[in-house]
C-alpha cells in the first residue's frame, strides 16, 4: 500500500572558515600557516537543518523515493496556465525559483493517515528567498479556478485553489482540490522564508487518494511545521 500512496503523490505528483592564532608571536618563515576548517556546501547546510525522526517523536521521517515522483525537476513540469507553475512546484516537491541546493523529506505519523513533504531550499542573495516566495503569493488568487500540470506520462489536474491562513507567522498558504476516480480530495501547501531558507510544506493522504471510496482533506500538521521552523531558526 506504501507503494501505492507513493504513486499517487506522483500523480499528484530544502560557515565561516576559522584560522588559529599565534597568541603575538610571529610565524617563523616558511612555516605552514593553520589549515583552514573545510566551508560547508549549500547541500551540507540543508542536510543538516532538514527535520529528522528525533526532531519528530512518534513520525516516521524519510526521504521520498525519486521512481515515484511527478517530475524530477521543475523544467520537465508544463501548465496548461504559466502563471501557475510555482503551485505546481510547491505542491509536487520540486524548488521554487534557482536555489543553490535544495532537499526533500516526508513525514507522517502511519499506515492511512496523511503525509507531510517537506521541501528546503536556500538561496543567494537571500533575497532571491523573498522574491520567490512573494511570486508564490501573487499565483494563488490567479489560479483560483484550477488549472493542470503534465511533465512525461505524469498528468494532474487541480479543480480549485483558494488561499487560506497557515499555521506559521508570514506564511503563504493555500489549499486545493483534485478529482481522483470520481471523487474529491483536498490537499494544503504552506511556505515559509527564513533568512535565505524557503520551507515548502505539503499535506496530502496518499492512502486515501489511491483508495478513493472516499474524499479527504489533508489538513496541515502543526507539529511537522513548527519542528522544522524551530530548527531552521536555531
Amino acid at each position: 500500500m506504501k507503494r501505492a500512496a507513493l504513486a499517487v503523490v506522483s500523480v499528484l505528483a530544502l560557515t565561516s572558515a576559522l584560522t588559529a592564532c599565534s597568541g603575538g608571536e610571529d610565524t617563523p618563515t616558511g612555516s605552514p600557516s593553520a589549515p583552514k576548517a573545510r566551508q560547508i556546501t549549500p547541500a551540507q547546510r540543508l542536510a543538516k537543518v532538514i527535520v529528522t525522526k528525533d526532531d519528530l517523536p512518534g513520525h516516521n521521517v524519510s526521504a521520498p523515493e525519486a521512481e515515484y515522483a511527478f517530475a524530477k525537476s521543475p523544467d520537465e513540469v508544463t501548465v496548461d496556465r504559466p502563471g501557475c507553475a510555482p503551485l505546481a512546484h510547491a505542491m509536487n516537491q520540486l524548488p521554487l525559483g534557482e536555489p543553490q541546493a535544495d532537499i526533500t523529506r516526508s513525514a507522517g505519523t502511519g499506515f492511512g493517515k496523511a503525509s507531510t513533504y517537506i521541501t528546503l531550499a536556500v538561496y543567494e542573495p537571500a533575497a532571491e528567498a523573498e522574491s520567490v516566495l512573494a511570486g508564490l503569493a501573487k499565483a494563488v488568487p490567479g489560479c483560483g479556478d484550477g488549472f493542470t500540470a503534465k511533465a512525461g506520462e505524469n498528468t494532474t489536474a487541480y479543480d480549485s485553489v483558494t488561499a487560506e491562513k497557515g499555521t506559521a507567522p508570514g506564511a503563504v498558504a493555500f489549499r486545493s482540490t483534485m478529482t481522483f476516480r470520481g471523487v474529491t480530495h483536498t490537499l494544503h501547501t504552506e511556505a515559509v522564508r527564513d533568512g535565505d531558507v524557503l520551507a515548502v510544506y505539503f499535506s496530502v493522504n496518499g492512502f486515501a487518494v489511491a483508495d478513493s471510496r472516499r474524499p479527504s482533506d489533508a489538513k496541515m500538521s502543526a507539529t511537522v511545521v513548527r519542528a522544522q521552523n524551530s530548527k531552521l531558526a536555531r
